[in-house]
């Protein structure tokens, strides 16, 4: 990976970790919201996968779709922990 693409990860993982944190009602920091993004892309990309389901919305460099997968794995990310702890 290059550092533009671990650049965009970083960022694109925040995001979706900061969406998924306000639609599950959770608080957390940057660095929580970085790592529920990065998990959630791979949790919503293979779910996604799996479905066979793909979202491409895409504004200039960012891939929106992937913004959204991610937020929707992280979600469930979320969910897993809080149960998994309850």
């Amino acid at each position: 990976m290059s550092v533009s693409e671990i650049v965009m990860a970083i960022l694109i993982g925040g995001i979706a970790g900061w969406l998924a944190t306000i639609v599950m009602k959770t608080k957390g920091n940057i660095v929580k919201y970085i790592v529920l993004g990065i998990l959630g892309g791979f949790v919503g990309g293979y779910l996604f996968g799996l479905l066979n389901l793909s979202i491409s919305l895409s504004v200039g460099p960012i891939n929106f779709g992937t913004v959204i997968v991610s937020a929707i794995g992280a979600c469930i990310v979320i969910f897993l922990v809080d149960k998994l702890l309850k």
